[in-house]
């Protein structure tokens, strides 16, 4: 079935065009060579044509058939030159530029725009934004136009949370791993950060919350720099943070190293009413948790010939995020008095590590672009938690009554991912056309062991304890093609298979649990450029969001005395149809509107027995969500010092037969 999709894809109906296409590659120094001028003369000396070569160094264009002179010129280089006779479809090859040594050096800088548009991204030049060109990357994602930090979350309003991506490559981390490792990235290392609202096919389908890829500046040739920062946060608590960054560019290796930590602590409140039949409960819950990190990367690339490239990247971490904390229950009655006190005074301590290691080859095939490109990752990650808390009943004027529970927790987690991705980027006459292959494996094992230490001995409670293990087979293949149909209009179509196999197995229930599932994953780009005050870009993508392994573990995880965690073995996926529509005026001012269906929508279901008072957290797959939106974003440079950034969204949703609106996030701002 996948080869016949493949080649029935490839046989889609092309677009022709009466005259000839003519392009080329220019380079420099073995450097694409970006904005040469390339003009076409007829024998009378008349201009007849001409362009500019694009960001890889390309160019292209229309021209009747007929002979030329053509002049490539660019400051600095010694202009090329040549007659041709142009009969067909012309492909120059690679035109190597030569240093003009009678000049000294002279250096250009063009600026970019700060946001730049593609027909499947938004990209944001971080070296423009003057709110984002200090920090970490975190500070700069919190400037990118229409992305929101939040809670230890990255996520593109009107999504969920959005996957990260540095220099294509998928980091494999989230919540305060994910923070961690971006906060280890400066800022001014950073070149440009794309948001894909819409994946492309290239790009695996799971998640619904977007993709945003972190383009590192790749450094000035032959040179070294070396970057070290130290800082300082206080609020209830405080905590050190240090830096090291080191980058390497000469003749054919690039080096990249950074490492640093973390230390300290931060306050963490949680409040919560919980609604039983004989009144309500309470929840204050106030703790410590350390903030001690140790992190580092480094990425090697190296130019084996001007055709072929390969490099490996590490990166690891280690975290002791230790807690401790005290929950305070106030138990009132009808009558809305305080009827008893349960007072949890709890420690975590806490560990977990990951490492990341990837390889990559990419051979360029000829002068065209084509080219194919190998990636194999491995990923590791393990946790482990020991969790004492001891549970007390007090009267409201603080008599002592009884020690309701004391217990200990242990819980150990390991993740390993294993995966080998081919691409095969293929320029064609009317059409760029990509396709390629990814095989992935997860395995992740999992145990709990609860004990009760009321006794002063730690006692194993066998129906509070579990181990349980998840796999997951994914197997996909992709075709991706982008056609410029003329000087206006670009589309891009894509579509991707992927074929599931998950198996859950609880070791205490000695239970099972298989699924497979085999689905196709379209994408539409449109993009049209009136003028350059008037752009307008339509898509539209269907994503699968596939419950994670804590999401299908079914056993309790108790978070204290009367509360826990239960995952669902028999959770599907959920499947997610997105269409989005964005107008942008002058490239500053840009207008959104988007609209998404969720179906078979999973997530957290919030239970509470009223015979024992115990609030239960489950998921289940229980709604169908249309949830759409319209948002407004403008971004004005005021002065050279100061840059204004401002946005607004209205957000609101249907699920299931309930209607709920609610303004989410209307957000003005301005930056020195």
């Amino acid at each position: 079935m996948k080869t016949i999709i493949l080649y029935a894809l490839l046989s889609l109906p092309l677009w022709a065009s009466s005259q000839i296409q003519f392009k080329g590659n220019v380079t420099g120094n073995h450097e694409p060579v970006i904005w040469a001028n390339v003009i076409l003369t007829n024998p009378e000396g008349k201009v007849a044509a001409g362009t500019l070569t694009r960001e890889d160094g390309s160019f292209e264009m229309k021209v009747n058939s007929g002979s030329y002179h053509i002049k490539i010129c660019y400051l600095g280089f010694t202009a090329w030159e040549k007659n041709i006779s142009i009969e067909k479809d012309t492909d120059l090859g690679s035109i190597e530029l030569q240093k003009n040594k009678d000049l000294n050096e002279v250096r250009i800088v063009a600026q970019k725009k700060t946001i730049e548009y593609k027909t499947d991204r938004l990209i944001f030049n971080v070296a423009n934004s003057i709110s984002a060109s200090g920090g970490h990357a975190l500070n700069a994602i919190s400037a990118t136009p229409g992305v929101i930090v939040q809670n230890n979350t990255i996520s593109i309003l009107g999504k969920g949370a959005s996957r990260v991506m540095v220099d294509s490559r998928m980091i494999e981390l989230t919540g305060d791993e994910l923070m961690n490792y971006l906060n280890s990235i400066a800022a001014s290392d950073i070149a440009s950060i794309e948001v894909m609202n819409n994946p492309a096919a290239k790009y695996e389908a799971s998640g619904n919350g977007g993709l945003l890829n972190i383009i590192l500046k790749k450094g000035v040739r032959d040179s070294w720099k070396n970057t070290t920062a130290l800082s300082y946060d206080q609020s209830t608590y405080s905590f050190f943070t240090l830096r090291d960054n080191f980058l390497y560019n000469k003749n054919n290796l690039k080096f990249s190293l950074n490492a640093g930590g973390k230390i300290g602590s931060v306050q963490e409140t949680e409040g919560l009413n919980t609604y039983y039949p004989n009144g309500l409960w309470a929840l204050n819950q106030v703790g410590k948790q350390k903030q001690d990190n140790l992190s580092g990367r480094f990425a090697l690339d190296y130019d084996v010939s001007n055709r072929i490239t390969a490099g490996i990247q590490y990166s690891g971490s280690q975290n002791s995020p230790d807690s401790k904390d005290l929950t305070v229950i106030k138990i009132r009655n009808t009558g809305n008095q305080i009827d008893s006190l349960l007072m949890n005074d709890g420690s975590n301590n806490l560990s977990n590590a990951s490492q990341t290691y990837h390889a990559h080859l990419i051979t360029k095939l000829d002068t065209s672009g084509k080219k194919i490109s190998v990636d194999l990752d491995y990923f590791t990650y393990n946790s482990k938690i020991d969790n004492n808390f001891v549970t007390k009943s007090f009267l409201p004027d603080m008599t002592f009554l009884n020690i309701s529970q004391s217990a200990r927790n242990i819980a150990a987690q390991d993740i390993n991912n294993y995966s080998i991705k081919v691409n095969m980027e293929n320029p064609l006459k009317f059409l760029n056309l990509s396709y390629g292959t990814k095989l992935s494996f997860i395995n992740s094992k999992a145990d709990i062991s609860y004990y009760n230490t009321s006794t002063g001995d730690a006692i194993l409670d066998a129906s509070r304890s579990s181990t349980f293990e998840y796999k997951e087979n994914n197997q996909a293949i992709y075709i991706n093609g982008n056609k410029n149909i003329d000087s206006k209009l670009s589309l891009q179509l894509g579509l991707r298979l992927e074929n599931i196999q998950t198996s859950g197995y609880s070791g205490t229930l000695n239970q099972k649990t298989l699924n497979s599932y085999l689905k196709l994953f379209p994408t539409v780009y449109l993009f049209y450029k009136e003028n350059v005050n008037h752009n307008f870009l339509l898509n539209y993508g269907r994503r699968v969001n596939r419950p994670v392994f804590r999401d299908l573990n079914p056993f309790r995880s108790y978070i204290n005395s009367k509360s826990y965690s239960e995952g669902n073995p028999f959770l599907q996926p959920s499947y997610h149809d997105n269409f989005d529509f964005t107008y942008i005026y002058k490239g500053n001012l840009r207008t959104n509107l988007f609209f998404n269906i969720t179906s078979d929508g999973f997530g957290i279901i919030f239970n509470s027995d009223p015979r024992t008072n115990t609030q239960v957290i489950s998921r289940k797959n229980y709604f169908k969500e249309y949830y759409y939106g319209l948002g407004e974003s403008y971004t004005i440079n005021i002065l050279s010092w100061w840059q204004s950034q401002n946005m607004a969204y209205l957000l609101s949703s249907m699920r299931s037969d309930k209607f709920i609106a609610r303004i989410i996030a209307a957000d003005f701002s301005g930056s020195l």
